[in-house]
């Protein structure tokens, strides 16, 4: 797990990517994490963090817990979301049960 570009100091996208680049050489995937209380941001912020790890090569992303009651606010799970796979895809997964 590595940080997402602009969410802790220093961590920017030519790092993050450097970073990225050296875990995939050992075969493994790569998660990036706003856990820095980023989740509570607005969702013009939460789309541009989204990118930037994506840009960069990360296999999957994770938006922190912080927010209000342990969860980040559901309106930026969902920016989050879209700013990477699209709506129609979002939406998709979201009508998909877990139930066979």
């Amino acid at each position: 797990m590595i940080c997402v570009p602009g969410t802790v100091p220093g961590m920017d996208q030519d790092l993050c990517r450097r970073q990225i680049e050296a875990i995939h050489e050992t075969g493994k995937m790569v998660l990036t994490a706003i856990g820095t209380s980023q989740e509570g941001s607005s969702s013009h912020v939460i789309e541009q963090i989204a990118l930037m790890p994506k840009m960069a090569g990360a296999d999957i992303q994770h938006i922190g817990d912080a927010g209000y009651g342990g969860i980040a606010l559901p309106e930026n799970i969902m920016a989050l979301s879209v700013a990477i796979r699209g709506k129609r895809h979002t939406y998709r997964r979201m009508g998909y049960s877990m139930r066979k």
